[in-house]
């Protein structure tokens, strides 16, 4: 396999670079690209790296995350979520490359009663999410599109590494209880995207582990997995935060991932199970 990884810097992309090199082919060519060797927004750039490349399948996993700091930086938001998506998407048809982008529950407004499933019609209410459906309206319909939510893993900062700080400070923490998810695990995930980049299977599919929470019963789940007193996190409500996050949040984002489902594709475990892997992992000395 010749392959690229875009936000091979990332949480996600780490993960994916370290699985497609664990496969230990000889023949395989694992490009990583992260903003240093390759800026989305720059269209250059891009067709440059993937057209000299000439790579059977691309993981688009690189984007501008940063949710909060998305609403006062619209632009770049859409310059690399978007934009950067369609020279992503160009050049992949230049060289037949099968295109794998990875997007998010904030294209969804959350005010459904049900999961979300991948034939429900978006909405987002974000700058962050609008950005990131006008990345999968650029992929074309040949792309596979991941939707995914709460992600969490060894690398970059998320939940479980922040739970776990501040749990090694006395006292009581505070999490919201109106706003429900799917958590993520980034291995989990990175080998489900392998597994779709290799059979090349079209369209969108909601991929996340199992279980519905709130990020308050999260943060329990996180707590008791380290051997600490859940009963430290406390309730409060999205409307109760204070500052107040620039960005909306989805109050319900749970994606059933039906597309996986009737693919006959095996679903990603509990989200318990790599939660316990995790924290072990994390608290190793």
């Amino acid at each position: 396999m010749r392959a690229i990884v875009t936000g091979a810097g990332g949480q996600v992309g780490r993960e994916l670079v370290e699985l497609l090199v664990a496969r230990d082919r000889r023949d395989d060519v694992i490009v990583a690209a992260d903003h240093a060797t390759m800026d989305l927004a720059d269209r250059d750039a891009v067709l440059g790296t993937i057209c000299s490349v000439e790579p059977e399948v691309v993981f688009h996993v690189g984007a501008f995350t940063a949710v909060d700091r998305c609403e006062s930086e619209a632009d770049h938001a859409y310059a690399v979520n978007a934009l950067g998506t369609r020279h992503v998407a160009d050049a992949c048809r230049r060289v037949g490359a099968h295109l794998v982008y990875v997007s998010t529950d904030y294209v969804f407004d959350g005010t459904k009663a049900t999961p979300y499933h991948e034939w429900d019609s978006p909405n987002p209410q974000s700058v962050y999410g609008r950005s990131k459906l006008g990345g999968e309206a650029a992929c074309g319909p040949e792309a596979t599109i991941v939707r995914t939510s709460w992600v969490c893993g060894r690398y970059g900062p998320n939940m479980v590494r922040t739970v776990l700080r501040a749990a090694a400070n006395p006292g009581t923490m505070h999490f919201v209880h109106d706003q429900i998810g799917h958590p993520t695990f980034a291995d989990d995930l990175a080998g489900m995207l392998l597994r779709l980049g290799i059979d090349r299977r079209p369209g969108i599919f909601h991929v996340t582990n199992a279980g519905a929470v709130s990020w308050f019963e999260f943060v329990q789940a996180i707590l008791e997995a380290a051997g600490d007193d859940p009963a430290r996190v406390l309730p409060i409500s999205t409307a109760e935060l204070d500052p107040p996050r620039p960005a909306p949040r989805p109050a319900n984002s749970v994606l059933d991932n039906t597309a996986l489902r009737l693919s006959g594709l095996e679903p990603l475990d509990h989200f318990r199970v790599p939660l316990a892997r995790l924290v072990s992992y994390l608290q190793a000395p």
